[in-house]
């Protein structure tokens, strides 16, 4: 897992500086990694939903436990 030190946030922000990119240079960059995974077969029009009512509710529970969580924390 990335841990966000001071030193992580300084390169995000240099990465940022140096490698601007225009709105047109980032959806040609998008479509070639979009047509690069359709063409390896990692996605389909077919597939492209496949899972996403399970990562859904994932996310939803995740949610819960953090509101929990804090709940309990509260309550301290």
């Amino acid at each position: 897992m990335m841990m966000n030190t001071p030193e992580f946030q300084e390169f995000n922000r240099r990465l940022d500086v140096e490698e601007r990119l225009s709105h047109e240079e980032s959806l040609r960059i998008y479509d070639a990694l979009h047509e690069e995974a359709q063409a390896l077969g990692a996605i389909s029009s077919e597939n492209i939903w496949d899972g996403f009512e399970i990562d859904l509710r994932i996310a939803s529970a995740m949610k819960g436990l953090k509101r929990a969580r804090e709940a309990d924390q509260a309550d301290r």
